[in-house]
């Protein structure tokens, strides 16, 4: 009688331990399945892992914001998967399998932020727009792009790196510092130009001359065929002596040096502006850079055509292309019969 009561006590207890050896089985491996089942039910996490994060911490997060099942799982497998976690900021989807995620986090295939900056910015504005697409304050990129110590280090004769923060796409890491992040636009300015005729062996003078000509070339051509014209026109005006006159610089003036909006037309009284930066004023280049270049305007300033032009008009305002003039009398002429044509005589 008393084996048969012992026998019925294993065979319940056998049967409870496979039960529950079922059981347990069944959620080890829901549990490594993603928590959505597709991307539209899917939701997104921005992970941070600053350096020496355990991975105790990285599971229970990602357990508390619904991205994965079950952290013991998650710390389970990453023990015995030797997971390597890496810093930084990591975008997770719940649709993710654990497998994946290790791979992420292991791999440091970073979230970016990707920046876009176009031809002719100055520094200013190149600043702002870091501080909208939430890479870097503007005043610590302005700071950094102010600091003497990194000028000498770059040989940049000016005050600021204006000028040669290069546009470009940029891919950005959350949280970088200003240096860093000026550090990438400045690098790929020189790495940039390596490419362009003319710009090989200069000393750090005569390439920041060539950065001041190619900012105010960047500024006035809309046709890139006539961006080595209009270099043209201004190299010829330098070797006379003469103003520049261009309007870019004066609208530089009013808008970098004053703080005032961008001005809808440039009046006389704005010529007339009492500022080294206003070429109607003064002879030869401005004391900086007016703008951020391209490589257009950068190559045009390095290589200027010879030309016998020394003025340049507008006259086509749907595509911005110029009339260029070797003398003054046919650059009237050309102002005002555009004028007749634009108020349809």
């Amino acid at each position: 009688m008393l084996r048969k009561i012992l026998l019925t006590c294993l065979v319940v207890f056998i049967a409870i331990v496979l039960i529950l050896g079922g059981i347990g089985a069944g959620w080890w491996v829901l549990s490594q399945k993603p928590v959505a089942q597709d991307q539209i039910s899917a939701i997104s996490y921005k992970l941070e892992v600053p350096s020496g994060t355990g991975i105790r911490t990285v599971a229970a997060q990602l357990e508390s914001e619904n991205i994965i099942r079950s952290q013991l799982v998650f710390y389970l497998l990453a023990r015995k998967e030797n997971l390597q976690l890496k810093a930084g900021v990591y975008e997770l989807q719940s649709s993710l399998a654990l497998a994946e995620i290790f791979e992420i986090l292991e791999s440091g295939r970073q979230e970016h932020l990707v920046v876009s900056i176009p031809e002719g910015l100055t520094l200013s504005k190149v600043a702002i727009l870091l501080e909208d697409k939430d890479v870097v304050s503007a005043q610590d990129f302005m700071a950094a792009a102010k600091n003497p110590v990194l000028l000498a280090e770059y040989h940049v004769p000016a005050n600021s790196f204006e000028g040669y923060l290069f546009p470009d796409t940029y891919y950005f890491i959350p949280g970088m510092k200003a240096e860093a992040v000026l550090r990438i636009l400045v690098d790929t300015f020189y790495k940039k130009i390596t490419g362009i005729d003319g710009l090989a062996n200069l000393s750090s003078q005569e390439l920041f001359d060539v950065v001041r000509l190619a900012s105010i070339v960047e500024r006035e051509y809309q046709v890139a065929s006539e961006a080595p014209l209009i270099a043209s026109v201004f190299k010829n005006r330098l070797d006379r002596n003469i103003g520049l006159y261009s309007c870019a610089t004066v609208v530089y003036v009013i808008t970098e040096i004053e703080g005032r909006p961008h001005p809808e037309i440039v009046t006389n009284k704005d010529l007339k502006l009492d500022s080294p930066y206003n070429t109607y004023k003064w002879a030869g280049l401005p004391p900086g850079p007016i703008s951020n270049p391209g490589l257009v305007a950068l190559s045009a300033a390095a290589n200027p055509p010879e030309t016998p032009y020394f003025y340049f008009r507008v006259t086509n305002a749907g595509d911005g292309s110029h009339h260029f003039s070797e003398g003054f009398e046919e650059h009237v002429e050309v102002g005002q019969l555009y004028t007749k044509r634009a108020a349809g005589n």
